[in-house]
């Protein structure tokens, strides 16, 4: 069981990715499933909550998980440019999530960005950047567990969280990796179950992802 992650916004991005071996990838149609679903995550013992910014209702969900749910350090995912970040930061997100690199956009400013890389090239750029922490994506399509292998060696600053194809048949393989602190995915909150309001099972699926980083 991941320890309870300290109150205020005093957290590193370093230290937010490790809380938790998961980070559900939460895509939300409806504000009314925000709260529930955010403490029904972090009682399964995963306390960082991305919410991707892919919805009409998704800044309102960020804003209500921000400040309604105890113990979740809730971000903001799909963040694009410099004006989404500043709009998540001013709703409460901790963290943010960008699919790829955002030009200007460095790891400290505002809300920390862990920003979406899939090739080398990309990830020199990153780290010229100041960045350490990256999320490779779209793991599956760029060469998951082999890319990562590949670029340990000659990017060995790197630390990486990867998203996009990662589910709980694969998520182990990815944590075993030495330069993966966390894994990014979806299958945690299934939809079928945030629209039923299927609360247990969410928790129950948060438990089973939470105990991938036991040992």
């Amino acid at each position: 069981m991941s320890a309870a992650p300290p109150s205020g916004n005093d957290l590193s991005l370093d230290e937010i990715l490790g809380l938790a071996p998961v980070i559900p990838v939460l895509i939300i149609e409806d504000v009314a499933y925000a709260v529930p679903l955010g403490r029904a995550l972090v009682a399964g013992g995963l306390p960082v909550l991305e919410i991707t910014l892919r919805t009409p209702v998704a800044m309102d969900c960020l804003e209500r998980m921000a400040g309604e749910v105890e113990g979740g350090v809730v971000g903001a995912g799909t963040v694009l440019n410099p004006a989404m970040r500043r709009a998540a930061a001013a709703a409460g997100a901790r963290f943010c999530v960008s699919p790829g690199l955002i030009e200007g956009e460095t790891a400290g400013e505002r809300a920390p960005l862990l920003p979406g890389i899939a090739t080398a090239t990309e990830l020199i750029a990153g780290l010229a950047a100041g960045f350490t922490n990256f999320k490779l994506f779209p793991a599956n399509v760029v060469g998951g567990i082999e890319a990562l292998k590949a670029f340990a060696s000659p990017f060995q600053q790197a630390r990486f969280c990867p998203t996009g194809g990662v589910n709980a048949a694969n998520a182990a393989d990815y944590l075993a990796l030495p330069n993966v602190v966390c894994v990014g995915g979806s299958w945690v909150a299934p939809a079928e179950a945030i629209r039923a309001g299927d609360w247990g099972r969410i928790t129950a699926l948060a438990r089973e992802a939470a105990a991938l980083g036991a040992g």
